[in-house]
Protein backbone atom coordinates (compact mmCIF):
# COMPACT_ATOMS: atom_id res chain seq x y z
CA UNK A 1 0.00 0.00 0.00
CA UNK A 2 2.89 2.37 1.19
CA UNK A 3 4.69 2.06 -2.16
CA UNK A 4 1.38 2.31 -4.25
CA UNK A 5 0.76 5.79 -2.64
CA UNK A 6 4.46 6.60 -3.04
CA UNK A 7 4.21 6.19 -6.40
CA UNK A 8 0.75 7.82 -6.96
CA UNK A 9 1.90 10.67 -5.11
CA UNK A 10 5.17 11.27 -7.42
CA UNK A 11 2.63 11.19 -10.10
CA UNK A 12 0.97 14.10 -8.76
CA UNK A 13 4.13 16.16 -8.04
CA UNK A 14 5.32 15.33 -11.73
CA UNK A 15 1.63 16.37 -13.30
CA UNK A 16 1.89 19.77 -11.42
CA UNK A 17 5.39 20.48 -12.99
CA UNK A 18 4.07 19.31 -16.59
CA UNK A 19 1.16 21.36 -16.01
CA UNK A 20 3.75 24.66 -15.26
CA UNK A 21 6.00 23.74 -18.13
CA UNK A 22 2.80 23.63 -20.38
CA UNK A 23 1.32 27.12 -19.32
CA UNK A 24 4.78 28.38 -19.38
CA UNK A 25 5.49 27.64 -22.68
CA UNK A 26 2.31 28.13 -24.62
CA UNK A 27 1.55 31.24 -27.05
CA UNK A 28 -0.92 32.72 -27.99
CA UNK A 29 -1.74 32.66 -31.64
CA UNK A 30 -4.67 34.62 -32.12
CA UNK A 31 -2.94 37.94 -34.58
CA UNK A 32 -1.58 34.94 -36.46
CA UNK A 33 -4.90 33.80 -37.57
CA UNK A 34 -6.41 37.32 -37.75
CA UNK A 35 -4.06 38.25 -40.22
CA UNK A 36 -4.36 35.29 -42.34
CA UNK A 37 -8.03 35.51 -42.32
CA UNK A 38 -7.43 39.00 -43.23
CA UNK A 39 -5.14 38.41 -46.54
CA UNK A 40 -8.29 36.22 -47.57
CA UNK A 41 -11.06 38.50 -47.14
CA UNK A 42 -13.27 40.24 -49.81
CA UNK A 43 -13.04 43.74 -49.94
CA UNK A 44 -16.86 43.43 -49.57
CA UNK A 45 -16.82 42.30 -46.46
CA UNK A 46 -14.18 44.17 -44.63
CA UNK A 47 -16.78 46.22 -42.91
CA UNK A 48 -18.73 43.56 -41.84
CA UNK A 49 -15.49 41.38 -41.36
CA UNK A 50 -14.53 44.26 -38.26
CA UNK A 51 -17.45 44.32 -36.75
CA UNK A 52 -17.81 40.62 -35.98
CA UNK A 53 -13.79 40.13 -35.48
CA UNK A 54 -14.10 42.41 -32.31
CA UNK A 55 -16.62 40.21 -30.51
CA UNK A 56 -15.06 36.97 -32.12
CA UNK A 57 -11.74 37.63 -30.74
CA UNK A 58 -13.18 38.53 -27.03
CA UNK A 59 -14.66 35.02 -27.05
CA UNK A 60 -11.68 32.97 -28.03
CA UNK A 61 -9.25 35.24 -25.67
CA UNK A 62 -12.29 34.76 -22.81
CA UNK A 63 -11.97 31.33 -23.21
CA UNK A 64 -7.98 31.42 -22.29
CA UNK A 65 -8.49 34.04 -19.98
CA UNK A 66 -11.20 31.86 -17.90
CA UNK A 67 -8.99 28.80 -17.76
CA UNK A 68 -5.78 30.14 -16.99
CA UNK A 69 -7.01 32.08 -14.12
CA UNK A 70 -9.30 29.64 -12.76
CA UNK A 71 -8.64 26.55 -10.57
CA UNK A 72 -10.18 23.77 -12.51
CA UNK A 73 -11.05 23.57 -16.42
CA UNK A 74 -14.64 23.01 -15.54
CA UNK A 75 -15.09 26.47 -14.70
CA UNK A 76 -16.47 29.42 -17.11
CA UNK A 77 -17.83 26.74 -19.11
CA UNK A 78 -21.51 27.20 -18.44
CA UNK A 79 -22.17 29.82 -19.74
CA UNK A 80 -25.74 29.16 -20.19
CA UNK A 81 -27.10 28.56 -16.47
CA UNK A 82 -24.16 31.13 -15.26
CA UNK A 83 -23.22 29.05 -12.68
CA UNK A 84 -19.16 28.97 -13.62
CA UNK A 85 -17.25 27.02 -10.82
CA UNK A 86 -20.06 25.50 -9.62
CA UNK A 87 -20.86 21.33 -9.20
CA UNK A 88 -17.82 20.28 -9.66
CA UNK A 89 -15.42 17.90 -7.78
CA UNK A 90 -12.60 19.34 -5.69
CA UNK A 91 -9.21 19.94 -7.06
CA UNK A 92 -6.19 21.06 -5.06
CA UNK A 93 -6.44 24.09 -7.05
CA UNK A 94 -10.12 25.13 -6.17
CA UNK A 95 -9.21 25.14 -2.45
CA UNK A 96 -7.22 27.27 -0.62
CA UNK A 97 -5.34 25.51 2.42
CA UNK A 98 -4.65 26.50 6.10
CA UNK A 99 -2.17 24.37 7.86
CA UNK A 100 -1.59 24.70 11.66
CA UNK A 101 0.35 22.81 14.46
CA UNK A 102 -1.51 20.89 16.94
CA UNK A 103 -0.29 19.55 20.43
CA UNK A 104 -2.67 16.47 20.47
CA UNK A 105 -1.52 12.91 20.28
CA UNK A 106 1.89 13.86 21.02
CA UNK A 107 1.20 16.36 17.98
CA UNK A 108 0.20 16.72 14.58
CA UNK A 109 -0.73 19.16 11.83
CA UNK A 110 -4.38 19.90 10.73
CA UNK A 111 -5.07 20.88 7.21
CA UNK A 112 -8.01 22.94 6.59
CA UNK A 113 -9.50 23.32 2.94
CA UNK A 114 -11.99 25.93 1.54
CA UNK A 115 -13.20 26.61 -1.25
CA UNK A 116 -11.31 29.52 -3.37
CA UNK A 117 -14.05 32.49 -3.91
CA UNK A 118 -16.54 32.07 -6.57
CA UNK A 119 -16.23 28.31 -6.40
CA UNK A 120 -18.36 25.40 -5.42
CA UNK A 121 -17.30 21.83 -5.41
CA UNK A 122 -17.48 18.69 -3.93
CA UNK A 123 -14.52 16.26 -2.17
CA UNK A 124 -15.63 13.14 -3.41
CA UNK A 125 -12.94 10.96 -2.10
CA UNK A 126 -12.57 11.17 1.42
CA UNK A 127 -9.29 10.72 2.35
CA UNK A 128 -6.77 13.28 0.69
CA UNK A 129 -2.85 11.81 -0.78
CA UNK A 130 -0.83 13.60 1.05
CA UNK A 131 3.56 13.16 0.64
CA UNK A 132 6.56 14.97 1.96
CA UNK A 133 8.36 14.53 -0.82
CA UNK A 134 8.19 12.06 -3.55
CA UNK A 135 9.98 8.63 -2.14
CA UNK A 136 8.21 6.04 -0.64
CA UNK A 137 9.08 6.69 2.89
CA UNK A 138 7.21 10.33 2.60
CA UNK A 139 3.90 9.12 1.50
CA UNK A 140 0.87 9.28 4.61
CA UNK A 141 -0.59 6.06 5.27
CA UNK A 142 -4.83 6.40 5.08
CA UNK A 143 -5.70 5.25 8.95
CA UNK A 144 -9.26 5.55 7.68
CA UNK A 145 -11.05 6.89 11.04
CA UNK A 146 -13.97 8.20 10.83
CA UNK A 147 -14.43 11.07 8.09
CA UNK A 148 -17.56 11.30 5.81
CA UNK A 149 -17.99 11.48 2.03
CA UNK A 150 -18.39 13.53 0.16
CA UNK A 151 -18.48 17.25 2.14
CA UNK A 152 -19.68 20.26 -0.29
CA UNK A 153 -17.60 23.33 0.18
CA UNK A 154 -18.80 26.72 -1.02
CA UNK A 155 -18.61 29.81 1.03
CA UNK A 156 -17.41 29.51 4.40
CA UNK A 157 -17.81 25.86 4.87
CA UNK A 158 -14.93 23.84 5.37
CA UNK A 159 -13.37 20.45 6.11
CA UNK A 160 -10.23 18.75 8.11
CA UNK A 161 -7.49 16.30 7.35
CA UNK A 162 -4.89 15.30 9.89
CA UNK A 163 -1.48 14.57 9.36
CA UNK A 164 1.46 13.07 11.90
CA UNK A 165 4.11 13.40 10.14
CA UNK A 166 6.14 10.55 12.67
CA UNK A 167 4.96 7.71 14.23
CA UNK A 168 8.04 5.74 15.10
CA UNK A 169 10.05 6.03 18.49
CA UNK A 170 13.16 6.22 16.75
CA UNK A 171 15.82 8.76 16.31
CA UNK A 172 15.35 8.30 12.11
CA UNK A 173 13.71 10.09 10.03
CA UNK A 174 14.06 13.08 6.97
CA UNK A 175 13.14 16.51 7.63
CA UNK A 176 10.94 18.58 5.49
CA UNK A 177 9.62 22.06 5.57
CA UNK A 178 6.83 21.20 3.11
CA UNK A 179 3.85 18.76 2.46
CA UNK A 180 2.17 18.14 -0.95
CA UNK A 181 -1.86 17.59 -0.77
CA UNK A 182 -4.34 16.41 -3.29
CA UNK A 183 -7.90 15.42 -3.29
CA UNK A 184 -7.67 12.36 -5.27
CA UNK A 185 -4.94 10.31 -5.93
CA UNK A 186 -4.64 11.34 -10.06
CA UNK A 187 -5.14 15.24 -8.94
CA UNK A 188 -3.11 17.05 -11.75
CA UNK A 189 -2.47 20.25 -9.32
CA UNK A 190 -1.48 19.32 -6.02
CA UNK A 191 -0.70 21.70 -3.44
CA UNK A 192 2.39 22.34 -1.87
CA UNK A 193 1.87 23.48 1.58
CA UNK A 194 4.38 25.16 3.71
CA UNK A 195 4.08 23.59 7.49
CA UNK A 196 4.43 25.90 10.40
CA UNK A 197 8.44 24.41 11.51
CA UNK A 198 9.94 21.99 9.54
CA UNK A 199 8.87 18.60 10.36
CA UNK A 200 11.09 15.23 11.06
CA UNK A 201 9.15 12.52 8.77
CA UNK A 202 9.35 9.10 9.56
CA UNK A 203 6.16 6.77 8.68
CA UNK A 204 3.52 9.62 8.31
CA UNK A 205 -0.32 8.95 9.03
CA UNK A 206 -3.18 11.19 7.60
CA UNK A 207 -7.24 10.86 8.27
CA UNK A 208 -10.24 10.84 6.42
CA UNK A 209 -11.48 14.49 5.88
CA UNK A 210 -14.09 15.74 8.02
CA UNK A 211 -16.56 18.80 8.52
CA UNK A 212 -15.68 17.80 12.76
CA UNK A 213 -11.66 18.99 13.64
CA UNK A 214 -11.80 16.56 16.79
CA UNK A 215 -12.66 13.64 14.09
CA UNK A 216 -9.16 14.58 12.30
CA UNK A 217 -6.34 13.98 15.36
CA UNK A 218 -4.66 11.17 13.32
CA UNK A 219 -3.62 7.47 15.14
CA UNK A 220 -3.18 4.35 13.97
CA UNK A 221 -5.73 2.18 14.58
Amino acid sequence: MRSRLAARSARLVLAAAAVTALAATTTACGPEELADSGSSAAPSAAASEGSDKSSGDKSSTGGADSSDSSGSSDKGESADDGKSGYGQSCGANDLDFTVTSESQAGGYYRVTAKAKSGITCTLEVNTPTVSFGSDADGVASPVGQRGEEPIKLTGSAVAYTGINPKTTDTDRGVEFENVIIGTTEDDPNPAELKLPEPATVDKPIVTNWSTNPSETIPVIV
